[in-house]
């Protein structure tokens, strides 16, 4: 199953990104809808459907029927697109453009290594994972502290911690095609959800660090 559910993974992965940054795209253009986003409570509806979604999806994917798991994911990417609008009305299109082609680049460059790589890259998820909760206590306590500097060393770390989620999360894909215990088409779902949400926290980073406000 390797062969087959790896384009189908990034197939979805790239339909998701087309859909966020397009309905974010779409969503900078409209004033009234802006507003009705950022201006009200409607923002904690949004976020506390994207994250629903993703449990849900992480959670069920086993059992889903495949059209329903598409739906999903389709949903979580319109949605999580909502929020993406602010990108584009706080960065220069040019440093958008720039941000996500040096995204594209390291995010194929590990996701190559994690397909080709001999090495198993299994027992570092765990430390992946508590590198992730140990940054977002930091980011938290950023919050509150308001520094700069700090705010851009995070950043740093975020994208590393994200480019070996990526390498790991592509290994396990095909080792989970490999032991067919998901349905193919449930599988790519899964796997699309996984690598998207690893190109979006780099994507963001990376602008954090080189994008140019939009004045």
């Amino acid at each position: 199953m390797i062969n087959n559910v790896m384009p189908k993974v990034f197939a979805w992965m790239f339909i998701g990104l087309l859909v966020t940054f397009g309905t974010g795209y779409f969503i900078s253009l409209n004033p009234t809808m802006l507003y009705n986003i950022f201006g009200s409570a409607f923002l904690w509806v949004i976020l506390i459907a994207e994250l629903v979604l993703v449990i849900v999806l992480s959670a069920r994917i086993k059992k889903m029927n495949p059209t329903t798991a598409k739906v999903c994911f389709l949903l979580y990417s319109f949605v999580s697109g909502l929020t993406f609008a602010s990108i584009f009305i706080t960065y220069q299109m040019s440093s958008i453009m720039y941000s996500f082609l040096i995204s594209s680049a390291i995010f194929g460059l590990f996701a190559f290594f994690g397909s080709k790589t001999k090495m198993d890259l299994t027992k570092f998820g765990t430390y992946l994972l508590m590198a992730l909760i140990g940054i977002l206590i930091c980011v938290i306590v950023n919050l509150f502290v308001n520094s700069g500097t700090f705010d851009l060393v995070l950043s740093a770390l975020i994208v590393i911690i994200f480019v070996g989620f990526t390498a790991y999360d592509v290994q396990r894909i095909q080792k989970l095609g490999a032991l067919n215990m998901i349905p193919e088409d449930n599988l790519a779902i899964y796997g699309a959800l996984e690598l998207y949400l690893d190109f979006i926290n780099i994507f963001i980073e990376i602008l954090n660090l080189f994008g140019r406000n939009d004045n």
